[in-house]
């Protein structure tokens, strides 16, 4: 992605060797900031106070915060701390499990001698496996879009997308968003509808940044306007991305993203979930499994934005004392979901769909 001309990812190893620099996303819009982690405890603490957030971008950096613990104490003991203490930032999304697992049989069985190496090794191509896969998943999605515009005769395509899936909640091109980026950059005329994303303003403040910066046409809207805006036929299909997919295909993404399915299906509007093959946990059968991140009620009593002066503050909009409940994520059914948009294909949100995509996963019964 560009940011003023200069390419950037989200999270790079720094020339020392011996740091990671990431973006810091509290700050976006406003401000674009980077910030260096240098241990485990700045890794855990960038993820649980969302400096990073987005599944695979959580999984890139957890996967560094091991490495960087490895610098301390290359123990059995110490591997083991790191990743307990990495797995307790964030619940919800699994691409934070699976990166933990691929570092623990990265470093394990090296000699001790050779486990930093390893460790910075195997995060550093989890970084580049993650670019590849979104990659592709903008190429599948492509198709996807060309499909649906040239129903339209050429005229211009409206996508509707809810919270942030792009490359800032990736370490680059995004999940839902890669299709987005794919289509407009093949001339395809097209628009998207950019959720806000309340409480934390994901939408406003990231991606719509995001698509600011690439040029692509695009409109910021209240949460509550898209079911609106698909009874005036004025969404073509959504696309969303996912923090844990279950092997019956249902989906947990930020919260609201379940209503935004609900009027998708009411209105015929096709509804699609982006979405790498990490992202699919098939330890749990159903969406019902899912542990949903409960965060801090400050982030639905009080709002960040720039005042008139310049200074970025954060403001109460609630009666003070008032309680909130701040749930980040909800599950939305795989019977609303039209399709999953993968680094694999194209495919139904359907069990037997998901296995055909990775087969590796499908259960063999005992003879």
């Amino acid at each position: 992605m560009n940011i003023d001309g200069k390419p950037y990812r989200t999270i790079w190893l720094n020339a020392d060797g011996k740091s990671v620099e990431i973006i810091d996303q509290t700050k976006l819009p406003h401000r674009f900031e980077t910030v260096t982690l240098r241990t485990l405890e700045d890794a855990a603490r960038a993820i649980s106070s969302m400096q990073v957030r987005g599944a695979p971008l959580i999984g890139a950096t957890a996967a560094y915060g091991v490495a960087l613990g490895m610098r301390v104490h290359a123990t059995d003991e110490a591997l083991d701390q790191a990743c307990a203490v990495l797995a307790a930032t964030r619940p919800t999304a699994v691409n934070l499990r699976w990166a933990l697992d691929e570092m623990q049989k990265a470093v394990r069985n090296q000699p001790r001698d050779k486990r930093v190496a390893a460790a910075f090794a195997r995060a550093a191509s989890i970084c580049e496996e993650d670019v590849e896969t979104n990659r592709r998943i903008g190429e599948h999605g492509l198709g996807l879009i060309q499909a649906y515009a040239e129903k339209k005769g050429g005229e211009r395509i409206n996508i509707l997308t809810h919270c942030n899936a792009g490359w800032l909640a990736t370490v680059d091109w995004g999940t839902a968003l890669a299709p987005i980026y794919r289509a407009h950059d093949e001339g395809i005329k097209l628009h998207v509808w950019v959720d806000e994303t309340r409480p934390r303003n994901q939408g406003a403040s990231l991606t719509a940044f995001e698509l600011k910066a690439h040029g692509v046409p695009h409109t910021l809207i209240a949460d509550n306007t898209g079911g609106h805006l698909m009874q005036k036929k004025q969404v073509d299909l959504c696309i969303v991305g996912t923090d844990r997919t279950t092997a019956n295909g249902d989906v947990a993404n930020k919260i609201g993203t379940y209503l935004k399915a609900l009027a998708a299906r009411d209105n015929h509007v096709p509804f699609f979930v982006a979405l790498p093959g990490t992202t699919i946990d098939w330890s749990l059968a159903d969406g019902s499994a899912i542990p949903i991140e409960e965060r801090d009620p400050g982030e639905v009593t009080h709002i960040q934005g720039k005042l008139a002066d310049g200074t970025v503050a954060s403001v109460l909009i609630a009666p003070e004392g008032s309680p909130a409940a701040n749930y980040g994520f909800d599950v939305t059914p795989a019977r609303l979901i039209t399709g999953f948009i993968t680094e694999r294909g194209v495919a139904p949100a359907t069990p037997n769909a998901l296995v055909t995509l990775y087969p590796e996963h499908r259960k063999v019964d005992a003879a």
